[in-house]
């Protein structure tokens, strides 16, 4: 009895990690792009609020994520700017460059975790409002925006791992080359007419020999 083998059909193997790649680049590019906005809009928004005494009275005092931490917003703008590099680069400067798109997604989410319980912003305006550096801020309270901006630094951390992990299969920003990676065909030069002196002088200047036509 034969047994026979089946063999894969070559454009079925190649189909996989070309849909893979479309898929990948589609979610890293939504996933990039969202994060950074969220971060950024989120360092904007009032992160913690509070009071001090001025004057014998209560004084109240907000905070913003940009008063407390710059980093979110500072790694998100680097992180947006590593997902369009990711396209400019090849091999082994794609995965550098992913790598960092991870790390600033990584760092977003660690910042914005450590602001979250920070009163160091407020306990400096209540200084500043009382005239006094020993004055501290009370009733502190804390928003939800800081873990927004985790969330944003999660997304950019999403399409980091991504580019990692199916850069390979994405295209890149060149002219040279086709979507499916394969080099274009140059054009050839139009023939020499031997009657014409312009076509031998740009044919010299090609480097070619216009008596060899």
């Amino acid at each position: 009895m034969e047994y026979v083998t089946a063999v894969p059909h070559p454009r079925s193997e190649a189909a996989g990690p070309s849909r893979a790649g479309r898929i990948s680049l589609a979610v890293a590019l939504s996933a990039g792009a969202l994060g950074a906005a969220v971060a950024l809009l989120s360092t904007r928004q009032r992160w913690s609020e509070g009071t001090t005494t001025v004057a014998g009275g209560a004084f109240s005092l907000t905070a913003k994520g940009s008063d407390v931490t710059g980093v979110p917003a500072a790694l998100a703008i680097v992180g947006l700017a590593a997902l369009v590099a990711v396209f400019a680069v090849r091999r082994a400067g794609r995965l550098l460059v992913a790598a960092l798109l991870a790390l600033s997604g990584a760092g977003t989410v660690a910042a914005a975790l450590l602001g979250a319980s920070d009163s160091s912003s407020l306990d400096d305006k209540a200084a500043q409002a009382a005239g006094d550096t020993s004055a501290t801020v009370h009733a502190l309270s804390h928003t939800a925006w800081p873990y927004v901006a985790a969330v944003g630094g999660a997304l950019i951390l999403l399409a980091g791992l991504l580019a990692l992990r199916y850069g390979r299969y994405w295209p890149a920003m060149s002219g040279r080359y086709e979507r499916d990676g394969a080099a274009r065909p140059r054009r050839r030069p139009a023939g020499v007419d031997p009657d014409r002196p312009e076509d031998l002088w740009k044919a010299l200047d090609r480097g070619e020999d216009p008596t060899s036509a």
